[in-house]
């Protein structure tokens, strides 16, 4: 079993950055793939950004591709998710997520085993 919490979330201008962090319960962490997904009312669960288990290859939405970075740190059991140059259409609950995928890295919410609540993310116009 996993545990996630998120944290990071808040109400920023546009333009605006925030960090969000992920934090892992458990001695398997550095086992898994991790996935920052977010949710808007009305809408799907969508892919944001991926990162593999030994942080070797990352994986990111076209929509955030140059704006937010994905990292983790496996000695502290937590994966970031830099967001910078915010949008209004960025605004939604951000979720992290877990996948016991060693080989591939997965886009698509269904491939993920564990998932925190959720931060949300606000940004003003």
């Amino acid at each position: 079993q996993v545990q996630l919490v998120e944290s990071g979330g808040g109400l920023v201008h546009s333009g605006g950055s925030l960090r969000l962090a992920c934090v892992a319960s458990g001695r398997t962490f550095s086992s898994y793939a991790m996935g920052w997904f977010r949710q808007s009312p009305g809408k799907e669960r969508e892919f944001v950004a991926g990162i593999m288990w030994n942080g070797g290859r990352t994986a990111y939405a076209d929509f955030v591709k140059g704006r937010f970075t994905i990292s983790r740190d496996n000695a502290k059991n937590t994966v970031y998710l830099q967001m910078n140059s915010l949008l209004p259409e960025d605004t939604a609950l951000y979720y992290c997520a877990a996948d016991r995928n060693e080989l591939t890295l997965e886009t698509t919410p269904v491939a993920y085993e564990y998932w925190g609540q959720g931060t949300q993310v606000t940004v003003s116009s």
